[in-house]
């Protein structure tokens, strides 16, 4: 806030000299979590990790062979839990500061910092669980691997762009330029993944086809709602940091462990979905190959 102090002999003395204007810089605001966030935080970190030691005990009692769902859906929740604990315990921040501008009538115009928190570990836990559950749904479809590694590639672009502008640079077109590219991207997501994933999974039937078009819509719902939450909190700065925190909180309850228990409830009714997979994944390495001590080459 900026305060008029004036002169008093200026404003008293024998040459009617007029009032010296002068003001008081407004300190650095800083814009963080407080307590509802950090208890958000915490209750998440619960959440997520009471889903990882329920998909761990439920893949006990499925084959080695056919637990690969089990074993993503798993890691997916399982790194939201790491996540969410780096950020409920304080760690994973940074302050990203912009200088807003104050008018005066009587003064020349001054500026200020706003300093918003932004929770980084938020974008390595996307990083890495978005690209699995693009995995899932990817194999649930059937969808050949060359889409499969486009659709992952766009996440990551998608989930990169979004981080380097929530860091970008105000005024510029660093921030809603990156924004833009990780809209784009998610097109792509969308046409990799829905679309052409709509197009393979009828040759599985119809209940694999049902499984698939429900998830891959709860999976759109919640992905269009990411963007629309950065460009009010990160993006806009018009909400604030708790907000940013509870809107994110349950939109990763949903996409992780209600996706996973879903998936996994509807994966044991369904034979149709499994996929057996042999091996080095279901029986190590065999002896075939290894060459022993005290061989001959030749023998």
């Amino acid at each position: 806030m900026f305060e008029d102090i004036q002169d008093t002999l200026g404003k008293h003395g024998d040459h009617g000299i007029k009032p010296m204007p002068t003001v008081i810089p407004t300190p650095t605001e800083f814009q963080s979590a407080g307590q509802a966030g950090f208890k958000a935080l915490w209750v998440v970190f619960v959440i997520m990790l009471i889903a990882s030691i329920v998909f761990t005990i439920r893949s006990w009692n499925v084959p080695v062979a056919r637990r690969l769902y089990h074993v993503i859906t798993t890691i997916i929740t399982l790194t939201a839990a790491l996540s969410y604990f780096a950020m409920a315990s304080g760690q994973a921040t940074s302050y990203h500061c912009i200088s807003v501008k104050d008018s005066h009538k009587h003064v020349p115009d001054t500026h200020h910092d706003v300093c918003r928190e932004v929770y980084w570990a938020r974008y390595v836990d996307w990083s890495i669980t978005t690209p699995l559950l693009l995995l899932d749904l990817c194999l649930l479809a059937g969808i050949d691997g060359a889409h499969t590694l486009m659709a992952i590639v766009a996440d990551l672009i998608m989930i990169l762009g979004g981080l380097f502008a929530a860091y970008g640079r105000e005024n510029t077109v660093q921030k809603w330029g990156w924004y833009a590219i990780a809209c784009i991207a998610y097109l792509f997501v969308v046409w990799h993944v829905a679309v052409h994933g709509a197009n393979m999974v009828r040759a599985k039937g119809d209940r694999v086809s049902k499984l698939f078009g429900g998830l891959a819509v709860l999976t759109l719902i919640l992905w269009t709602a990411y963007p629309i939450v950065w460009g009010v909190a990160d993006g806009a700065r018009r909400a604030s940091v708790d907000t940013e925190i509870i809107a994110y909180a349950i939109l990763d309850v949903l996409a992780k462990p209600v996706f996973g228990t879903w998936l996994l409830l509807s994966h044991r009714k369904i034979p149709e979905t499994n996929i057996d997979i042999g091996g080095y994944w279901s029986n190590g390495l065999g002896a075939e190959g290894r060459i022993r001590i005290g061989d001959e080459e030749g023998a």
